[in-house]
C-alpha cells in the first residue's frame, strides 16, 4: 500500500488497548496521524500515543463516545492539534454476557450507548468536513454475532446488528459524496474483553468450532481495516468483512 494514506488524520476509538491499538500502529506506520481515543485507560493510551509519536503523529485523547458533548470537545482537540478527520474508526464497544431475563434497563443502555449511540455520534460529528472534502472513509467494528445472533449475548449481538444495518445505509446515503462506509465483522480475537469473559475450556471449545484452528489476531482484524481506509478499496462500499477464520 506504500503511503498512499499519508498526510490523513484518523480517529480511532477505545484504541488505547486490544484491536484498536493495533489498528492505531499499523496506520501510523503508514504516515496517518492518529487520535487514539480512550475512557478510562489513560496510561495506555499516553503509552500508545507516545509510541506513535516516534514515527509520526498521534494524539491520546479522553472522550465518552456516547456523550454527544464529549465526542464534540474530542473533535475539536483533534482539529486543533492534528486537523480535521479524515478517516474514522468506530472501534469503542463493551460486551455483556448472561440471561436476556437477567438483563436490566441500565445494562441494555450502557451497551446500545456505547456500541451504537456512539458511532452515530462520531459519524455524524465528522460528515460535515467530510462532506465539504467529498472525501472520507469510515470502518465500523462489528461483530459476527450481529450477523449470526448469539446466546446469551443478545443484547451485545443486537447492538453490532444495528451497527451493520448502519453501516449499509450510510454507505447508500454517503457514497454519492465520495465517502465510503464500510464495517468488519470479527469472530474470537484474543483480547482483553475475551479473556475476561472465556476460561480455557471455553476456549479450547471455540477453537475446535474454527477451521483454522485458532483464536484471531489483533493483526488480522489490522490488515483489513487499513485496506478498507486505503484507496485500493475506494469501490468498496456498505460492505461487512467477516474475519473469523471460518467460524460461520
Amino acid at each position: 500500500m506504500g503511503n498512499a494514506l499519508a498526510g490523513k488524520v484518523c480517529l480511532v476509538t477505545g484504541a488505547s488497548r486490544g484491536i484498536g491499538a493495533n489498528i492505531a500502529r499499523e496506520l501510523a506506520a503508514q504516515g496517518v496521524a492518529v487520535a487514539v481515543n480512550y475512557r478510562n485507560s489513560v496510561s495506555e493510551a499516553q503509552q500508545l500515543a507516545a509510541e506513535i509519536n516516534q514515527i509520526g503523529k498521534g494524539l491520546a485523547i479522553q472522550g465518552d463516545v456516547s456523550s454527544r458533548q464529549q465526542v464534540d470537545a474530542m473533535y475539536k482537540q483533534i482539529e486543533s492539534t492534528l486537523g480535521p478527520v479524515n478517516l474514522l474508526v468506530n472501534n469503542a464497544g463493551v460486551s455483556l454476557r448472561g440471561l436476556f431475563q437477567d438483563v436490566t434497563e441500565e445494562e441494555w443502555q450502557q451497551v446500545i450507548d456505547t456500541n451504537l449511540k456512539g458511532p452515530f455520534f462520531c459519524c455524524q460529528r465528522a460528515f460535515p468536513h467530510m462532506l465539504r472534502q467529498g472525501y472520507g472513509r469510515i470502518v465500523n467494528i462489528a461483530s459476527i454475532w450481529g450477523i449470526a445472533g448469539a446466546s446469551c449475548e443478545s443484547v451485545y449481538a443486537a447492538s453490532k446488528g444495528g451497527l451493520i444495518a448502519l453501516t449499509r445505509s450510510l454507505a447508500k446515503e454517503l457514497g454519492p459524496s465520495g465517502i465510503t462506509v464500510n464495517a468488519i465483522a470479527p469472530g474470537a480475537i484474543q483480547t482483553d474483553m475475551l479473556n475476561r469473559e472465556l476460561d480455557a475450556d471455553e476456549v479450547r471449545a471455540l477453537q475446535d468450532n474454527i477451521a483454522l484452528g485458532r483464536l484471531g489476531r489483533g493483526q488480522d482484524i489490522t490488515g483489513v481495516c487499513s485496506f478498507l481506509l486505503s484507496p485500493q478499496a475506494d469501490y468498496i462500499n456498505g460492505q461487512v468483512i467477516t474475519v473469523d477464520g471460518g467460524w460461520l
